[in-house]
């Protein structure tokens, strides 16, 4: 069932597709490099010195274990007047890594645009809302809904492929780094500044609606408005106190024109070089931020169907504080990986170093820290990861950070670690190519259109859709329960079948389609748990008439009485106390087979469990996963991040600070625990391939983890060999056991070859 808000996208264009990526057994590992010390996407020129200078830097790069480079091209060097190429540092750099031995990447920058491109095509600048053009700094570049901008940037990514064609180096493509409708650019002279305005995109999101809504009276209808031509309708600049459902169908065709405008880009590159990879990284994960920014986020879900292979940039110590926590590591990776549905994802840019921000600097990155954040991403499937940078910076408010190695070109003892870590990863690209994360059988619904709920400025809860998520996510991970992200505008009665849990949060939105495959969920037999005003507003930003709505409150069996605003608040659930936050939805029961499962501190019930058909549903008064992201929560948690599940003296010390909804919800799910035994908490992930397993155990923290591990397998291994320190372990029929200790900030890596 096709959901009326990504309807405009599927009658533009084609559908997006993701393509094949080409077959190999090659696992880039990579450092930015580009020649010399310029930072990205700022390229110094070639001169006399630079080929024996830039040799020297990639056999050091090579010696340490690194198997690519990742270089790039940017516009404004590259095309300094319209058909004058000058891709000399591009040629430079694949000739020597291909004498070297050595992969190479390419990062495209064409937001950096020369400045004849707004000379030619003066109406290509960025408008904002307020109507104003943007001029281009070197950044933010030019609008590529312009149709000679879009042109003259196809036309310098063709010719930046056909360079490459020449070299047996060239490996793959980065098309876009970080994309956003304005990228590289603070426009904070514009209150609010949103994009773009200008009189092409404009004729494009007016294309996308007719698509979606095929007359203008269902157009008028859906915008309470009275347009008598599609010429008078344009994007929403302001709020109004009547519909905002203009302001949904704007963002959302951002996203969508993000996606395609990324498509185009692929499309290009593959007309030259078809057999290449084409990938693209996020700034972040998508449902960690929001569709409302002025700016232009993208959707994860869709740009993984634009190219081969999406990522994200990971930077857990930016710069400015609070850093990320150790479950925010692990839960961006399992976005990122989710929205790919398990094929693969590229780590873009790996923190190499500590963060800069003018005078802000971060906590320093360890040795140990650049190697947990690799595996940690690859345990999870990566196919690719790229530390950002060799160099640290040596201009720009990041100067002097995020470098792996001195900028004086002293080799640190992290670039050490983590060249051997490459090596090792490198060595056994074999088993990691062909393997998957283990399936996972709980999922928690992503609906990042939640964050556009009251418009663009009526919204107080921004956080609650990225906090909900983390909260959950926390109390499954500190159990070591894999998890899926699974997204809400494209749910499938298929995809849900695989799980036998799923959990709903901050549902304020729901869309008909979403409500009604989950209400089939349950009716098959399926565990349901929803948080508080479970679709309270559907797609269009309407109310419901009875909340919970599309519904739902048959399947639960309860009806909203009552809601009281209490940021704070403590529910009695069994013989624990758990908190809430924002809502204290109170209801009145509809059916008698609504039970009782917990209580408001007066008494009354909090929440609800109903059976319905085969299957069970829950529904909670308020919001137990924004709860578990205050600060008071995650200083309780921080030596409680993950952990063992057995129980015994080791796994009962443990598990004393973890959250007990998460451990009800998955017995009450029959959700299974995998056999291990720990003194210390540890990160449990595995990999699994019809010809063996990979099995990761990694320590966040600062004692050393003493565990016990048993888990069958397919059949009997001829190998089972830890891979960070080569030991070799005895077989013991189709199972492994395994008894370490894995050091503080340490990793273990297990290889099994049936």
């Amino acid at each position: 069932m096709r959901n009326p808000l990504i309807a405009g996208v599927v009658l533009l264009m084609p559908a997006l597709c993701h393509a094949a990526p080409p077959d190999g057994s090659f696992f880039p590992v990579s450092v930015w490099y580009a020649g010399g010390k310029a930072r990205a996407p700022m390229l110094e020129p070639v001169t006399p010195a630079s080929p024996g200078l830039w040799r020297q830097d990639l056999v050091r790069i090579k010696s340490l274990g690194f198997n690519t480079v990742r270089t790039w091209v940017e516009w404004t060097a590259g095309e300094p007047r319209p058909g004058e190429y000058h891709l000399e540092p591009l040629d430079l750099l694949l000739k020597l890594a291909e004498e070297v031995g050595l992969k190479v990447i390419v990062q495209t920058y064409v937001d950096s645009a020369p400045d004849w491109v707004g000379v030619k095509y003066p109406d290509g600048h960025f408008v904002a809302q307020n109507g104003q053009a943007i001029p281009s700094q070197a950044a933010p570049g030019f609008c590529f809904d312009n149709p000679g901008v879009r042109q003259a940037t196809l036309s310098f990514l063709k010719e930046v492929a056909r360079h490459a064609a020449k070299s047996r180096a060239f490996f793959g493509w980065d098309l876009w780094s970080e994309p956003h409708i304005i990228n590289w650019a603070e426009i904070t002279y514009i209150p609010n500044a949103s994009f773009c305005y200008c009189a092409h995109s404009i004729a494009r999101f007016r294309q996308w609606l007719e698509a979606k809504y095929g007359a203008l009276p269902n157009l008028n209808r859906a915008w309470y408005r009275q347009f008598q031509d599609w010429q008078e309708v344009e994007p929403p600049r302001f709020d109004t106190i009547l519909s905002y459902t203009d302001y949904m169908d704007w963002r959302v065709f951002i996203t969508q024109k993000i996606a395609e405008d990324l498509r185009a880009r692929s499309q290009a590159v593959k007309e030259i070089l078809p057999d290449r990879v084409t990938t693209s990284h996020a700034a972040g994960p998508s449902a960690l931020g929001s569709f409302s920014g002025g700016d232009g986020n993208p959707d994860d879900y869709l740009m993984y169907k634009a190219v081969d292979y999406y990522g994200t940039s990971l930077y857990p110590k930016h710069s400015l504080p609070p850093h990320m926590s150790p479950s925010r590591v692990m839960m961006a990776v399992d976005l990122t990986r989710s929205a790919g549905d398990n094929r693969g994802f590229y780590i873009g840019e790996l923190q190499g170093g500590f963060g800069v921000r003018g005078d802000v600097v971060s906590q320093e990155i360890t040795p140990l820290d650049v190697v947990r954040y690799m595996w940690t991403a690859v345990s999870r499937g990566a196919r690719g990861v790229n530390i950002y940078a060799w160099y640290p910076m040596n201009s720009g408010y990041e100067s002097g950070g995020y470098g792996l190695i001195d900028l004086d070109g002293t080799l640190t003892e992290r670039s050490k670690s983590a060249g051997a870590a490459a090596k090792q990863i490198d060595a056994n690209a074999d088993l990691l190519l062909r393997a998957h994360p283990k399936p996972a059988e709980m999922a928690i619904v992503v609906n990042q259109l939640t964050n556009l709920v009251g418009g663009a400025g009526h919204l107080y809860n921004r956080g609650a859709v990225s906090r909900s998520l983390s909260g959950y996510y926390r109390m499954f991970a500190e159990r070591n329960i894999a998890v899926d992200f699974i997204n809400a505008v494209d749910l499938t009665a298929t995809q849900v079948k695989r799980y036998r849990l799923i959990v709903l949060p901050y549902p304020i939105l729901m869309l008909s389609n979403e409500a009604s495959v989950l209400d089939q969920y349950v009716r098959e037999g399926g565990h349901l748990f929803t948080e508080a005003r479970a679709g309270w507003v559907d797609e269009r930003g309407h109310a419901q008439e009875v909340i919970p709505g599309f519904g739902w409150d048959r399947m639960l069996g309860v009806r909203e009485k009552s809601t009281t605003p209490k940021p704070d608040l403590q529910i009695r659930w069994g013989d624990q106390e758990i908190a809430g936050a924002i809502f204290e939805e109170r209801f009145t029961v509809l059916n008698v087979e609504a039970k009782p499962l917990a209580y408001f501190q007066d008494g009354s019930p909090a929440a609800f469990e109903r059976k319905y058909g085969r299957g069970s549903a829950i529904i909670v008064g308020t919001f137990p996963g924004q709860a578990n992201e205050t600060p008071e929560a995650l200083s309780r948690q921080r030596a409680n991040i993950v952990v063992g599940n057995l129980p015994g003296p080791a796994n009962q010390a443990s598990t004393a600070g973890l959250h007990p909804l998460g451990g009800f919800l998955a017995e009450w799910a029959r959700v299974p625990l995998p056999e291990l035994k720990t003194s210390a908490p540890v990160d449990l992930q595995q990999l699994v391939a019809d010809s063996g397993r990979l099995v990761f155990l990694i320590n966040w923290g600062a004692e050393a983890a003493r565990l016990e591990f048993t888990m069958p397998l397919d059949k009997a291994p001829k190998q089972v060999r830890e891979i960070t320190t080569g030991q070799t372990l005895p077989g013991a029929g189709a199972r492994v056991q395994i008894g370490v200790e894995v050091p503080p900030g340490g990793v273990r890596v297990y290889r099994i070859d049936y």
